[in-house]
């Protein structure tokens, strides 16, 4: 065990140089963001950061490209918040519950005309894209204009993308990206997905 001094001097030393990394962090631009992986909490960490951005009097703009028919509490909540957050919830929910390809690229190709308008616009701080990358896995709508969109957008506005196998093109892009890793899921215990976790 380390007494007080000790102690004190460490902390001293790693304050020390975390100040002088921190000197050179004075960049601000609109970043890149995407969620994927086989773990949950894609689209719940996206939600968290809109959460953030409310709470600083940002405008948000998110469209969900899966949750069609799901009474989720995100959007209940964010539909509380019309000023700021203008939530386009597009889905039609998964592909094998539709089991019909071209009602998916339609629900797609509805869903990203409304992504491209928010990402023209300046008054959206964060735009997140719920589970674009879905609809990238299946090519319901091609990578390429996504991708020019994204980098087109305005230079302080955020775009946040979730969902399993982000492309490794949109991987490149980004600016930050975490990978969700599956350690263990109540789903395999026979437990169905419930309210305030999964939706």
């Amino acid at each position: 065990m380390t007494s007080e001094t000790e102690h004190a001097e460490k902390m001293r030393r790693i304050k020390e140089a975390r100040d002088r990394m921190m000197e050179g962090k004075v960049g601000e631009k609109g970043l890149l963001i995407v969620h994927t992986g086989k773990g949950k909490g894609k689209s719940s960490s996206a939600f968290g950061m809109v959460m953030r951005c409310l709470g600083h009097g940002m405008k948000v703009g998110v469209v969900q490209y899966v949750k069609g028919g799901w009474d989720t509490g995100e959007a209940r909540l964010l539909k509380k918040f019309p000023e700021l957050c203008e939530i386009r919830t597009l889905g039609e929910g998964f592909t094998w519950e539709t089991q019909d390809k071209a009602r998916d690229i339609a629900a797609a190709e509805r869903a990203w005309a409304e992504s491209r308008r928010m990402l023209a616009d300046a008054q959206y701080r964060m735009v997140v894209l719920d589970e674009l990358n879905i609809a990238l896995r299946y090519g319901f709508i091609p990578l390429e204009p996504v991708l020019e969109a994204i980098a087109a957008r305005p230079p302080l506005q955020h775009c946040v993308v979730t969902g399993r196998n982000a492309p490794e093109a949109m991987i490149e892009a980004a600016d930050l990206v975490t990978e969700m890793t599956l350690v263990k899921h109540p789903f395999r215990a026979g437990i169905k997905a419930q309210p305030g976790v999964e939706f």
